[in-house]
Formats: C-alpha cells, sequence, structure tokens
C-alpha cells in the first residue's frame, strides 16, 4: 500500500495536504488503500506489542538470548517510529501540532536534545524540511534499518532457538 500511495503523493508543504484528499476523493480506490495502509500501520503496532508481552511473560528474554531481547526493543521503537514519522504526511492541523509536541519533548532529552530536535525538523519550526525528512525516514530510513534487524532477530532466533513458549 505505501508503494502505491507514494505514486500520488509530493513531500510538500504546498501539495501534501492536497494530495492526500485527491487520494481519499479522486484517485479510484484511493480511500482504500490509504485506510488499508493505515489499518496494517495499528495492526503492526499491536502485533509489536503483543509479541514483546509474550516474550516477557513466557520469559523468553533470559539466557541466552538477552542481546535478541535487546533486538527486539530496537525494532519495537523503530515500529514507534514508523508510525511517528508516518502521521506528520497528510499535512494537517492534527499532525502539525502532533510532531511540534513530539519534537519538543525530544528538545529535553539531556545533552542532545536540542540537536536531536533540530535534526528531526530541519530547523527551528516545522515546515517543509521537516515533512521531507519525515518522508525519507518513513519511506526509506526506517524500513531500511527494520529490515536490517529483523535479519538479525531471526538469525539469533535461529542460533538460539526457540524458547518453547507456553
Amino acid at each position: 500500500t505505501g508503494l502505491y500511495l507514494m505514486f500520488y503523493y509530493v513531500p510538500s508543504i504546498n501539495h501534501a495536504y492536497q494530495d492526500m484528499r485527491d487520494l481519499q476523493f479522486v484517485v479510484t480506490f484511493g480511500g482504500l488503500i490509504r485506510n488499508m495502509h493505515r489499518w496494517a500501520a495499528h495492526a503492526m503496532v499491536i502485533t509489536v506489542w503483543l509479541h514483546m508481552a509474550r516474550v516477557f511473560l513466557t520469559g523468553a528474554y533470559k539466557k541466552p538470548r538477552e542481546f535478541n531481547w535487546g533486538i527486539g526493543t530496537v525494532l519495537l521503537l523503530v515500529t514507534l517510529l514508523l508510525s511517528f514519522t508516518g502521521y506528520l504526511l497528510p499535512w494537517d492541523q492534527l499532525s502539525i501540532w502532533a510532531v511540534t509536541v513530539g519534537t519538543n519533548m525530544a528538545k529535553y532529552a539531556p545533552i542532545a536534545g536540542p540537536y536531536t530536535r533540530y535534526l528531526m525538523l530541519g530547523g527551528h519550526a516545522v515546515g517543509d524540511a521537516t515533512l521531507l525528512r519525515f518522508y525519507v525516514m518513513h519511506v526509506v530510513g526506517l524500513p531500511l534499518v527494520g529490515f536490517l534487524l529483523m535479519v538479525v532477530h531471526f538469525w539469533r532466533v535461529r542460533k538460539d532457538g526457540f524458547s518453547g513458549g507456553l
């Protein structure tokens, strides 16, 4: 669904909102594809949380699987960052304010906070550079990091063996 959406979306503050409106109301099955993308994203977050809960509750994170638990935790973070970066892309009031609040929260991280916020925004305020950065992170950066971490995660499951589960 994401590849399909990319054909109809331009990551620019002058086009993003209207592109989403056109996708919803003009493009054949555009609303369905966009909603499928959104529902799949929600399902992905829920599934990763449930997986982490199962691993924790069954003790599958214990020796010799501590490293894989760490990789899984980073994969959860990547999943949440995918949701966060995708949230800005429609460029409506709700997404702009959500990203403003989220990046202001990053500003208060010790030592690197202000630099992290500046890097995320591409400046001092939410704007065109922010939209482009979030788009690139959502479409290229985070999926690539997620894929590489999943390769390591699955390799470690094969190497360490399954925990036996429930």
